[in-house]
């Protein structure tokens, strides 16, 4: 079992920054790798970005060179880093946990991102 609280969402301007954290808890040592995905008003969810156990990554287009995931092995953690957030990117944000048997996957609650003037 794998336990995921996402935290760090929020309003803020276009333009603006926001970083959401994922604290991870259970069996970690059997995650292969993880993941951000985002759901709009009416939209489908959407994959945002992966990093996986040997530290790749790879982002959806729409958010390449804004967008930053990252790990913190010791504190347990995923890290979403968002810049020069546009209206676009409001969304809540899941963060996601697929193990290394491909099949099972964990989800976490998710955090509300509203990007708006």
């Amino acid at each position: 079992q794998v336990q995921l609280v996402e935290s760090g969402g929020g309003l803020v301007q276009p333009g603006g920054s926001l970083r959401l954290s994922c604290a991870i808890s259970g069996s970690i040592f059997s995650i292969y790798a993880m993941n951000w995905y985002r759901q709009a008003p009416a939209k489908q969810r959407e994959w945002v970005t992966t990093i996986t156990s040997d530290g790749s990554t790879d982002y959806v287009d729409s958010v390449k060179g804004r967008f930053t995931i990252s790990r913190d092995n010791a504190n347990n953690t995923m890290y979403l880093q968002m810049n020069s957030l546009e209206p676009e990117d409001t969304a809540v944000y899941y963060c996601n946990a697929r193990l290394f048997d491909v099949v099972t996957v964990y989800w976490g609650q998710g955090t509300q991102v509203t990007v708006s003037s």
